[in-house]
């Protein structure tokens, strides 16, 4: 049994396709990552999962319900954490989560201690029975998580839950996000163009451009697919020094460019003693030497020709886009 499966999954708007014949397979318990830049289709491939919205063809399943056909079982097991705060500022804390428990019909005598038993993993006890307009933008998003989760979902999605918070923060939101899944088991579906939060989190990443699916694996096996660690070096003598080194059995690839040679290599912190005694044999100076290890934003320039923080899509036309996809005027 999946926790997620789509089949041809597409989304119109007019001209747009903003969810293009995706199809994934995404394991219960597992933190699945969609990985792209603002305008990808990220939000909008959620916002069909979550039922907000309808695909325009194509299939999809949460924890092996239509999510058309079956609609309000798929809500009753999910919980939605959006990009931007949704919470009613004029309320406490424990009001909005009391409300939202109400609406998902936990009984009155359970309330409380399920409230309590949220609060008390994202760290706001204290902070229970404050409006929630005097918390801070971290504090906010904390409380989101602990609204996401207080049905106990089976699938807990969670929209760019990052976006705007400082690093310190971020980092908290991720030790949050991770021993939920670590405690209860949950299936996390988290959409994010930080890379590096996609490394940290992510069991598996499905990079996404275009409204399609471009690669889905692992973040190390993403990485390796590019053949290796690469190796910049400058010399005095750079293309007698390249024509030694590509004879090396373990130099995978040379090129020269730009006054630089590039060696594609693996391991290559352990290449570079070999490298040093290689030019010092033919009595060539090296200059200076640069280990590059691949990273997520490689993997996007490898298979989409640009970087990921080359974003396509303007301001203007991501917001669009988003506002499509959660049905916001």
């Amino acid at each position: 049994m999946y926790a997620i499966e789509t089949e041809n999954l597409t989304k119109k708007f007019d001209s747009l396709t903003a969810v293009d014949h995706i199809n994934l397979k995404v394991n219960e318990g597992e933190i699945f990552g969609l990985l792209g830049p603002n305008g990808a289709g990220k939000t909008t491939a959620i916002s069909i999962l979550t039922t907000m919205k309808k695909p325009s063809s194509g299939k999809a399943f949460v924890n092996e319900k239509n999510v058309v056909d079956e609609a309000d079982s798929v809500r009753k097991n999910i919980g939605i954490v959006f990009q931007d705060f949704s919470l009613d500022e004029e309320l406490t804390a424990y009001e909005n989560l009391d409300m939202h428990a109400a609406m998902y019909g936990i009984p009155r005598e359970k309330r409380k201690e399920r409230i309590e038993e949220v609060i008390e993993i994202v760290e706001l006890k204290d902070r229970l029975h404050d409006l929630v307009k005097t918390f801070s933008g971290g504090m906010r998003r904390r409380l989101e998580i602990a609204r996401g989760i207080l049905h106990m979902p089976k699938v807990l999605f969670l929209d760019e839950p990052t976006i705007g918070l400082d690093p310190q923060t971020r980092k908290h939101i991720w030790e949050y996000i991770k021993s939920l899944q670590k405690k209860n088991k949950t299936t996390i579906i988290l959409t994010t163009h930080y890379m590096d939060e996609a490394d940290e989190m992510c069991g598996r990443i499905a990079i996404m451009d275009y409204g399609k699916i471009i690669a889905v694996d692992t973040s190390e096996n993403l990485k390796n697919s590019l053949g290796g660690d690469v190796i910049i070096l400058e010399s005095e003598n750079n293309e007698e020094l390249e024509k030694e080194l590509s004879k090396l059995k373990w130099v995978e690839k040379t090129e020269l460019r730009n006054g630089r040679i590039y060696l594609q290599v693996k391991v290559g912190e352990k290449r570079i003693p070999q490298i040093m005694k290689c030019a010092k044999e033919r009595e060539i100076e090296i200059e200076s030497v640069n280990l590059h290890k691949p990273t997520l934003d490689d993997v996007f320039l490898h298979y989409t020709g640009r970087r990921i923080r080359e974003e396509t899509a303007s301001g203007k036309e991501s917001m669009r886009i988003r506002r499509k996809a959660w049905g916001r005027k």
